[in-house]
């Protein structure tokens, strides 16, 4: 035994090796003199700084270690170096002072937060304390994500009861005051005021309101809902699925249990975790510019082998991705170009294609809509120049785009020269038991053929008019919801009818393109071979292939999905994380059956699985050449890239003898 309180020339003290709140490669720590054990950090007595990089506004009139005990300070800064340089880590070190003689009584590595742990993986492999393998697996990507948004504080945070929890759609967290409408949410913003739109659920109507709330809440839908893939695109919080939330319109409140809040009143939300709290709970702005952040996401890129794209519908999707480290787009919904702000034209006409009666109306609306589908494709493929961008063929479960709106029905009736009630009937002639496993994806081109031929059209001319102002667009063609191989071949057909046609047209040899299929039905899976004699690329499209796989409707697992992770009927939410053992070894089916038809077949995966850092782990161990997730995501997605890559031992930069590079050397 050793005792720091036998005087004034005693004291004891805990100190890192580096600052475990900021990663600043400072000795820092504190001490009591006269004290003894846990002293230091019971808070009976305010500890004294080691040094002068220790000092803070409630120490500062202390004497530090340094100055009170310089001979000792030396030893122990001596023993620090020593101690850090074995171990290759920031260290937490106990020590005593007994009767003015250091005694050391353990080290262990040190607890830091995100930002510190980023930036000591930086500095450490600066000072080649450590390899950039080591460093990528020293942080998680939870101290990642703190980087990416604004958080709640957590010493506050920890406090406050949660008042209900859903799913956690949007990480990070914001505070707001509740709103029920689209309208209402802008008009607030307008005002000056910050809102949290609260809805039941939202479509795309609700764009523009979602665009302008700090958050969004909703009673009803998943992972994989509207307000998460709009929210997640964005980077803003959201939280889906609460089902604990009974939204009341007319008298603009909602109840939780016996709690009733209004309009107008403070709510916070933590998206990472999903939880809901009441009032305002402050918030830390974590910085997206962050220098050391780029500098460590450059350490992981030398460590990977699998590519990283991300799910974008716009050029400025495109762009920020881009910044985050994109190296293509591996999902361009073309519906999506029909959400938000200037999308009303577009809107009407994209109705009006849907409530065409006849291919010669059907027609007169795909005309008057293509210069926006070739506006939207044409500048997301400059964006990208250079990189590919698999473009999905409209995919629209067509009863999301059904006016709600009395003004817009009217306008739409006018335009079709029908009246309202021949309108309604049209829009009741679209009614489907189940619209996401209905008339979507592949099925509308194989009926309308003329709609399929649009898009490609839209496609090959944009990549021409590019190709002849000097860019490198690389359009891939993704065709969805295919279930046979005869689907993909008649839609194949009409592709290299139109290639053929706009190469004439613009007086070019060849465009760089693919043309492929998303993979999301079982069925697909198991007949990978087949398709792999047509497709030049697969897509795995979990979110739909993971709600087929259960038989779970992934905008209605709110209501027991909580209680079977609760209960350990499943080991976790499967629209989060892919599911292994099901969903995962259909797509191991599907992969293995398609390269052995196509040893080239390039596969990827475009759910939002592709953010998901135990997901990437196993799309690198299946052997896909890339992952693909929102923007925001992406930094993630090249951390957990990376680590797999470390973890599995396959670091060959694609010079493996086998194309599953997730196998070791």
């Amino acid at each position: 035994m050793v005792f720091g309180n036998m005087g004034d020339d005693c004291a004891t003290g805990v100190a890192f090796s580096r600052n475990p709140g900021n990663g600043d490669n400072k000795f820092y720590g504190e001490y009591l003199v006269n004290a003894q054990g846990e002293d230091v950090v019971a808070g009976t007595r305010t500890p004294a700084p080691i040094n002068a990089a220790s000092q803070s506004e409630h120490n500062k009139d202390l004497v530090t270690l340094e100055n009170g005990m310089p001979k000792l300070y030396k030893q122990l800064v001596a023993i620090k170096n020593r101690l850090e340089k074995h171990y290759r880590d920031m260290q937490d070190i106990e020590f005593t002072i007994e009767n003015n003689r250091l005694f050391m009584l353990q080290c262990r590595v040190g607890k830091r937060n995100g930002p510190a742990a980023i930036q000591m993986a930086v500095d450490m492999v600066k000072e080649k304390l450590i390899t950039p393998e080591i460093a990528v697996t020293r942080v998680t990507p939870a101290q990642l994500d703190e980087l990416l948004h604004p958080i709640i504080d957590p010493k506050t945070e920890k406090d406050h009861a949660v008042l209900c929890k859903g799913l956690p759609a949007g990480p990070g967290g914001a505070c707001g005051q509740i709103v029920f409408t689209a309208a209402d949410a802008v008009n607030w913003v307008k005002n000056g005021k910050k809102v949290i739109l609260v809805r039941e659920e939202t479509n795309p109507e609700d764009v523009e309101g979602m665009r302008a709330a700090e958050a969004i809440l909703t009673a009803r839908g998943g992972m994989t809902s509207h307000a998460a893939l709009v929210a997640r695109g964005w980077g803003k919080c959201c939280i889906v699925g609460c089902s604990a939330i009974h939204v009341a319109l007319t008298s603009k409140e909602i109840r939780i249990g016996d709690t009733v809040l209004k309009e107008g009143d403070w709510l916070t939300l933590n998206g990472t975790k999903g939880n809901v709290y009441v009032g305002q709970l402050p918030m830390m702005d974590a910085g997206e510019e962050n220098r050391v952040l780029m500098d460590f996401l450059a350490i992981c890129d030398k460590c990977r082998t699998m590519g990283i794209r991300t799910n974008a519908d716009t050029p400025e999707d495109a762009a920020k991705a881009k910044s985050f480290g994109a190296e293509g787009i591996g999902l361009f919904r073309t519906e999506h170009m029909f959400y938000g702000k200037g999308s009303d034209e577009p809107l009407f006409y994209l109705r009006k294609m849907i409530m065409s009666k006849t291919t010669d109306e059907r027609k007169k609306a795909l005309a008057e809509l293509a210069p926006y589908v070739k506006k939207a494709i044409k500048g997301t493929l400059e964006a990208m120049d250079g990189m590919p961008v698999v473009i999905r063929l409209l995919d629209p479960p067509l009863h999301e785009f059904v006016p709600q709106d009395e003004g817009k029905r009217k306008e739409l009736a006018k335009a079709l020269d029908l009246n309202m009630n021949d309108l309604v009937k049209r829009f009741e002639s679209l009614h489907e038991v189940n619209p996401m496993m209905g008339h979507r994806g592949v099925r509308l081109g194989v009926t309308f053929p003329e709609i399929t031929e649009m898009q490609v059209r839209a496609i090959y001319e944009s990549a021409a008019e590019l190709t002849k102002n000097g860019k490198k667009p690389y359009p891939e063609i993704m065709i969805p919801v295919t279930c046979d191989v005869n689907e993909l071949k008649d839609q194949y057909a009409i592709v290299k009818r139109v290639y053929k046609e706009v190469l004439a047209k613009y007086n070019l040899k060849k465009l760089k393109t693919l043309t492929g299929t998303m993979i999301e039905i079982p069925r697909a899976t198991l007949l990978a071979d087949q398709f792999a004699e047509v497709a030049e690329f697969f897509s795995f499209g979990t979110n739909d292939l993971t709600q087929m796989t259960f038989g779970f409707s992934r905008d209605d697992t709110g209501g027991f999905l909580g209680k079977y992770v609760e209960k350990g009927v499943l080991e976790g939410d499967p629209f989060q994380s892919i599911d292994v053992n099901g969903v995962g070894e259909l797509i191991h089916v599907g992969i293995e059956r398609g390269r052995h038809i196509n040893p080239d077949l390039e596969i990827g995966i475009c759910g939002e699985h592709g953010g998901d850092p135990a997901s990437v782990e196993f799309c690198f161990k299946v052997g896909m050449d890339y992952v693909s997730c929102s923007p925001f995501r992406v930094p993630i997605a090249r951390l957990a890239a990376a680590q797999a890559a470390v973890q599995y031992g396959c670091t060959c930069k694609g010079k493996c003898n086998t194309k599953a590079k997730g196998k070791k050397k």
